[in-house]
């Protein structure tokens, strides 16, 4: 069964009247940035097959893996373009393109993952995926990508006033730099590569990232609390070039979004098993890992955060108010 998204989508594509049957196989071809053994990479060659089987061969997918057809950047504009037909992105970077798409990176703005997916199958997701596809990206599934926390070397993340006086490396993003220091900390932008060396000789005292890359990359040999704050769930699409799903007949339109549907699924089964197995390894080696009871007063914290960002985006109220609102 469709969600209220694929609804929507199918819906929308058959009032365009885009119902006739292709007379030539479409031959699509999709780019993903992940190597063998990331579930990204698994879920998109899942998607592939199951396309060839849901279409009857109608459609086929040639998945193009570890970023050879180009770099994200790259490939977001060949998807647009149409020079490539599908890619899996994160929507971290599609908000300089698509306004709506930022809804996502907004701190705390989801209460948690299982909360993200319902926001993003529901009505602000379907205002975020009719925007998408407006500039050729037409979302068809969603992935998980994990959720950001916090970790340090001084103690136990709990309420925001555990951040007040930290130095806390965050992304290039005023947003991210913002929200720590609207719990009093001191948000500082840093290359990635430099921040293992600088959580070590205490040129910053914590970081966020999370569980499998904290894992991944060995932030946990030099930070030793791990707060699951989930301060940011920036979900990943399969995207297909909006006029080459539109160009498919009704039937074939519903086969390849109940494809992604499934991948997706897969996806995700695979990213929460790849999660467990980091935190296993990270508390065996001494990490301490600490749920938050109440994310409310960090949510609350973020009042200012939010009134700056849409004090310069008013459009965008409707929509982090349909989010916020999401049971």
């Amino acid at each position: 069964m469709y969600n209220s998204f694929s609804k929507a989508l199918l819906g929308t594509a058959a009032a365009l009247s885009f119902v006739a049957s292709a007379a030539v196989a479409e031959e699509w071809r999709a780019w993903n940035i992940h190597s063998d053994g990331h579930p990204n990479t698994a879920a998109m060659d899942r998607f592939a097959e199951l396309v060839a089987d849901k279409t009857g061969g109608e459609v086929s997918v040639e998945v193009f893996h570890g970023g050879v057809l180009g770099t994200q950047p790259d490939a977001i504009e060949q998807v647009q373009l149409g020079a490539i037909d599908v890619g899996n992105f994160n929507l971290g970077p599609l908000g300089s393109i698509v306004n709506e798409a930022n809804l996502v990176s907004l701190p705390f703005i989801f209460r948690d993952v299982d909360h993200m997916f319902r926001v993003m199958d529901g009505p602000a997701g379907e205002q975020v995926s009719a925007a998408m596809g407006e500039a050729g990206l037409l979302p068809i599934g969603w992935f998980d990508a994990g959720a950001r926390s916090f970790y340090n070397n001084t103690g136990p993340i709990n309420t925001p006033d555990d951040v007040a006086g930290m130095k806390i490396r965050v992304m290039n993003n005023d947003l991210f730099t913002g929200m720590v220091n609207a719990m009093g900390g001191n948000g500082t932008p840093m290359a990635f590569s430099e921040v293992y060396q600088s959580l070590s000789t205490g040129v910053v005292d914590g970081a966020e990232n999370n569980l499998p890359s904290f894992q991944s990359v060995g932030h946990f040999e030099v930070a030793g609390f791990y707060s699951l704050s989930e301060h940011l769930i920036i979900p990943e699409c399969i995207c297909v070039n909006t006029a080459a799903f539109e160009g498919l007949s009704a039937d074939m339109q519903a086969a390849v979004v109940a494809a992604a549907e499934e991948a997706a699924a897969y996806q995700r089964e695979l990213w929460s098993e790849q999660t467990e197995a980091s935190r296993e390894a990270v508390t065996a080696a001494g990490v301490q890992i600490n749920e938050i009871a109440d994310k409310t007063p960090f949510q609350e914290a973020m009042v200012p955060v939010y009134e700056d960002y849409l004090a310069a985006n008013p459009s965008m109220a409707e929509l982090v108010e349909l989010a916020q609102s999401t049971e």
